[in-house]
C-alpha cells in the first residue's frame, strides 16, 4: 500500500506528494509530522535546494484535514486528539512559511481549509486553469484556521472577510487577486516545470505567464461595501437590501453557517493578525476550545458525517452571539498557548 505522503528527492529538490487522491489528499495528523520531519531533515542538506509541493490525482491538491476521527474522540468527549492534531499542524504551517530554502506549491483543484495551510504560506503558489480555492470553515461550525485569519486579513478590502463568511471559491484569477496565490501556469506545463526544478534546483525554471482574470476584482467594490459593516446583523440587513447574484449566494451562504463561528471571525479579522504567528496562536485558542464550546462536532456531523445539511447550532441567528462569548472562545488558554 502507498503512503499517503511521498517523500523523496530528484535531482536538487526535495520532493512532497500528498497522496490520498480518493480522500481529496485530505491531511491527517500523520501527515503533518511527517511533513514537519522531511523539511527539518532538509534544511541543512547541502543536495537539496528547494521543495516542491503537490497533489496526486486530479482533483484536489488538498481538500482540508481529515477531521472524522477528530470529530469521533469529541463526541467521546476525548478533545486531546483534536488539540494535538490541531497543534502539529499549526506548527507545520510556520515553518512551511519560515524555511529558509525555497519551496514552491503546485495548487490544482480544490484548495481548502488544511490545503491553504499547507500550500499558501510559502513564497512560490502556482496555480492552474482547474484551481478552487476556498475557506469553507463556518459552514461547519469552524472558523479559518491554519493561518488563514493572517491571509484573509491581508486581502483587498473586505474581500477576506468575504470570504470567510461564504466559502466563496476562487478561480485562479481570484486566488492571486486576494494573495493566496501569486503566480499563474497551465497545468499542461506542470510536469515539465517540475522537471526543471528538480535539475536546475533553480527558480529561474518558474515561468512567467499572463494572470487570468479575477471576478472578485470586478466586484470589489461591491464587496468592500456590503462586507464593511460593523456587526454580522448589519452584514446580513446590507445583504437583504443588494439584489444582485453575488448579495444573493452570499447571504444563502450565511443563513447556513453557525452563527458562533461568523461572530467569532469578525473578530479575529477586526483588527487583522499582524503576523502569521499571531494568527495561529488566535486560532489554537478557539480551536482548542471548538468541540466542547463551538458548533465544530455538530457542524462536522450535519455536514460531513450524516450530510443532513441541517444543523443545530448553539445560537438561532448571528445577533444572538454575545461578545462575552466571543470574548470566551478567544481567551489565552495558559498552559495550553500554542507554542512554536
Amino acid at each position: 500500500m502507498e503512503p499517503d505522503l511521498l517523500i523523496r528527492t530528484e535531482g536538487r529538490a526535495g520532493r512532497l506528494t500528498l497522496n490520498r487522491p480518493k480522500a481529496l489528499n485530505a491531511l491527517t495528523h500523520e501527515i503533518c509530522l511527517e511533513t514537519t520531519a522531511a523539511l527539518e531533515r532538509w534544511r541543512d542538506d547541502p543536495t537539496v535546494s528547494l521543495v516542491i509541493l503537490d497533489g496526486a490525482g486530479e482533483r484536489a491538491f488538498c481538500s482540508g484535514g481529515d477531521i472524522a476521527q477528530v470529530t469521533a474522540a469529541g463526541k467521546q468527549g476525548d478533545y486531546a486528539m483534536g488539540r494535538d492534531f490541531w497543534r502539529d499542524e499549526y506548527r507545520m504551517n510556520r515553518l512551511l512559511a519560515t524555511y529558509p530554502k525555497p519551496i514552491v506549491s503546485f495548487l490544482h483543484g480544490f484548495v481548502m481549509g488544511g490545503g491553504v495551510g499547507y500550500g499558501c504560506h510559502i513564497p512560490h503558489r502556482v496555480v492552474g486553469e482547474t484551481t478552487q480555492m476556498a475557506m469553507p470553515e463556518c459552514g461547519i461550525g469552524m472558523i479559518p484556521d491554519v493561518g488563514g485569519t493572517y491571509l484573509l486579513g491581508r486581502a483587498p478590502g473586505q474581500l477576506g472577510l468575504y470570504l470567510a463568511l461564504t466559502a466563496a471559491r476562487m478561480g485562479p484569477g481570484d486566488a492571486i487577486h486576494a494573495g493566496f496565490a501569486n503566480r499563474f501556469l497551465p497545468e499542461a506545463e506542470w510536469d515539465a516545470t517540475k522537471a526543471a526544478l528538480c535539475e536546475t534546483g533553480d527558480l529561474d525554471a518558474l515561468p512567467v505567464r499572463h494572470t487570468p482574470e479575477s471576478p472578485m476584482a470586478a466586484e470589489q467594490s461591491r464587496i468592500d461595501r456590503l462586507f464593511g459593516q460593523p456587526t454580522m446583523p448589519a452584514i446580513i440587513a446590507a445583504l437583504e437590501g443588494d439584489d444582485s447574484p453575488l448579495a444573493r449566494s452570499a447571504l444563502k451562504a450565511i443563513r447556513r453557517n453557525s452563527p458562533l463561528s461568523m461572530a467569532c471571525t469578525l473578530a479575529m479579522l477586526r483588527p487583522a493578525p499582524l503576523t502569521l504567528e499571531e494568527a495561529l496562536k488566535q486560532e489554537y485558542r478557539w480551536t482548542w476550545r471548538s468541540m466542547e464550546h463551538g458548533d465544530f462536532i455538530e457542524g462536522v456531523r450535519a455536514q460531513i458525517l450524516d450530510k443532513d445539511r441541517n444543523p443545530t447550532w448553539k445560537h438561532p441567528a448571528p445577533g444572538a452571539v454575545t461578545e462575552a462569548e466571543v470574548a470566551a472562545m478567544l481567551a489565552p488558554l495558559g498552559a495550553d498557548e500554542l507554542t512554536f
